[in-house]
């Protein structure tokens, strides 16, 4: 596994401070996206990099599907596998010159064309 995968899935994230800000407000996606910046530097990753770590993630949550526990540890790591994939996501839309509210905004139209 190189070493851009090792550090995104076992970094630790101060999650306190993304739940809401000083007014009381839930984080935007620009917020989350500067915070990743600080964690992660300007270092961008390419097409092929993000498709490897999306890779790993994935690896991830198809081992949790695969060997079921019911217990709190398997839902607690869940969470922060899906969290994983949605924090670095934003991170990845900004890498390859997306907005990742622009992606969120097209995504939802997407979905909702899609359940009609």
């Amino acid at each position: 596994m190189s070493s851009f995968c090792f550090r995104f899935c076992y970094n630790k994230i101060d999650v306190e401070n993304l739940k809401k800000n000083k007014n009381n407000q839930f984080v935007q996606i620009k917020d989350l996206l500067k915070q990743a910046r600080k964690i992660w530097g300007s270092r961008k990753l390419n097409l092929g990099q993000i498709v490897v770590c999306l890779g790993v993630v994935s690896g991830d949550i198809c081992r949790l599907a695969r060997e079921p526990k019911n217990d709190s540890d398997s839902d607690e790591e869940l969470k922060k596998e899906l969290g994983n994939l949605i924090f670095s996501t934003i991170r990845w839309c900004d890498d390859l010159g997306f907005d990742p509210e622009e992606c969120v905004e097209s995504a939802i139209g997407c979905q909702k064309k899609f359940k009609k």
